[in-house]
């Protein structure tokens, strides 16, 4: 089995998302996607959130046992913790998904943060570390380790292994709260096994970036040097468990 703790749905170009996700899952037997929709962009407005939430939510409620979704929200609106409460109240979404608004340590992320302990449901946060290009409030993985320092009950996915593994992994390495998905690491064949010497399997979790690149983040998963347990552990059973999914 596989699950695919990150991937992505479009706004845009709905049917170009739908059949990556749906042959993706047939090519390669995905059992469960977590999906988010930012397709408002890095500094959505308040009414490309609910639009990017209510498309998500009507293909998870469309495919219930493939699909799961997390809410979308920008900490920087004032309706931003509404947002998070209706998602997960009203819409059937399983987490939370920041991107780019604003750092993860912000403090106006912390009542979104609290409210996600109360439901015991899992963040996940993009994090990237980049010689070019950095965006304004792009959070790396010094920012997740102090959100992960206040908030020790949360339960923080960091996205992309940090950006770079090099830099991404060590500041988090120490916090249990955080655990650790490789999707979108195009680059390095050593990326995955780095990680895994330095933090362990049981906090890493299969994810894919698609439509970015499925494949390789499989095939590196296949060819680090792992038991069939502990592979079987980064495919699908350590989100099972984060989500409070059945193993």
């Amino acid at each position: 089995m596989i699950y695919d703790v990150h991937a992505h749905y479009g706004l845009y170009d709905t049917e170009f998302y739908r059949r990556e996700l749906l042959n993706t899952a047939e090519r390669y037997g995905v059992t469960r996607y977590y999906l988010s929709n930012v397709e408002g962009g890095y500094y959505p407005t308040r009414e490309q959130v609910q639009l990017d939430n209510q498309t998500l939510s009507e293909l998870v409620k469309e495919f219930p046992d493939l699909m799961r979704g997390y809410v979308y929200a920008n900490p920087s609106h004032d309706n931003a913790l509404d947002v998070v409460k209706k998602g997960i109240e009203e819409q059937g979404f399983c987490g939370l998904k920041l991107w780019v608004a604003t750092f993860c340590d912000d403090p106006r992320v912390f009542p979104l943060v609290e409210q996600m302990i109360a439901y015991d449901k899992p963040i996940l946060l993009h994090t990237f570390v980049k010689a070019v290009d950095q965006l304004e409030c792009e959070t790396t993985s010094r920012n997740v380790a102090k959100l992960a320092e206040r908030y020790p009950e949360a339960k923080i996915i960091m996205a992309h292994l940090g950006g770079e593994p090099c830099h991404g992994i060590r500041p988090v390495a120490k916090y249990k709260n955080v655990w650790i998905d490789h999707s979108g690491t195009l680059v390095g064949s050593n990326d995955l096994q780095h990680t895994i010497d330095l933090v362990g399997v049981d906090r890493i979790l299969f994810g894919s970036d698609l439509p970015v690149g499925f494949a390789c983040s499989y095939g590196q998963v296949l060819e680090a040097k792992l038991s069939d347990e502990d592979r079987e552990k980064i495919l699908w059973k350590n989100t099972a468990k984060l989500f409070g999914e059945e193993i």
